[in-house]
């Protein structure tokens, strides 16, 4: 059974050649002839009609406010030194926006350390661990403990640049932040230098070294990577002594409990806003 049908469809569009198939809705197909209206007759004139009046605007409505929004953060800059309070007043670092590394070797207690302080400070507080950000690569990584290579020291240096760049943030947004990494006095790969460079000159750097016998007693408890041989435990907090006559506040925490050193801590860093170490 067929139907009539008038003017046929147009073809399925194809992109980027203006209407459908070039197409145009104004009959392509022949179809019925409409005439237009008469012509007017000799010395007809049209009726005079007088002026438009204007159409009424409407007004405008206010933008309806973003519910959702976004909040703005500060850029962050480099870290300037923190103020001295007056000579009168005793600095207080539990109230304080601070930039703090803590310096030690495996097994120092740095990272619980710095994460008790963080916890029981008055003011926000951001704790950033450097293991912790390298580790965020996991096919590929580059375990120092495997040797020391340039795709270890590529992955250390772009994990400390990321948390410069973190700290950075979390400061201008009035944020504190503790950092912890095993950083040498001998080594200017792993050295102060990097961290001053990232965060900038107002970050406090103190070191925590409890005796050797702490440290092997601590990384005994370890697992997986984080754990490491007496040997190179041995070799690290070795090296690490090279702190001692650098100018920098040093904490042996070997009799000290977590709070008991996170209390010694904020001694420490009272007396470093006072009179800031030269590094």
């Amino acid at each position: 059974m067929q139907h009539a049908v008038g003017s046929p469809l147009p073809p399925p569009h194809q992109p980027g050649q203006g209407p459908p198939g070039g197409w145009s809705p104004a009959g392509q197909q022949p179809g019925p002839h409409h005439p237009g209206p008469p012509p007017a007759p000799p010395g007809y004139a049209p009726p005079s009609v007088g002026p438009v009046p204007p159409v009424p605007q409407q007004p405008v409505a206010p933008p309806v406010p973003d519910t959702t929004g976004h909040v703005r953060l500060p850029p962050g800059g480099p870290v300037p030194m923190p103020a001295a309070p007056p000579a009168a007043t005793a600095p207080d670092p539990t109230s304080t926006t601070l930039a703090v590394l803590l310096i030690g070797p495996a097994g120092a207690g740095k990272t619980s350390v710095a994460k008790y302080w963080a916890d029981h400070r008055r003011v926000p507080t951001a704790h950033i661990s450097l293991d912790d950000v390298r580790e965020w690569v996991r096919s590929g990584f580059a375990d120092p403990q495997s040797g020391w290579n340039d795709h270890s020291e590529a992955q250390y240096r772009l994990a400390r640049r990321t948390c410069g760049f973190a700290a950075r943030n979390f400061l201008a947004n009035g944020i504190s932040c503790i950092l912890d990494d095993a950083v040498f006095p001998d080594r200017p790969v792993v050295g102060l230098g990097g961290w001053k460079r990232h965060v900038g000159p107002g970050l406090l750097p103190v070191v925590l070294l409890p005796g050797l016998e702490i440290v092997l007693e601590r990384n005994a408890e370890r697992s997986g990577n984080r754990r490491l041989s007496d040997e190179e435990v041995a070799r690290i907090h070795g090296r690490m002594a090279g702190w001692y006559g650098s100018g920098l506040p040093i904490i042996d925490n070997s009799q000290l409990d977590i709070a008991q050193t996170a209390q010694l801590l904020d001694d420490v860093l009272a007396r470093s806003i006072a009179s800031p170490p030269q590094w």
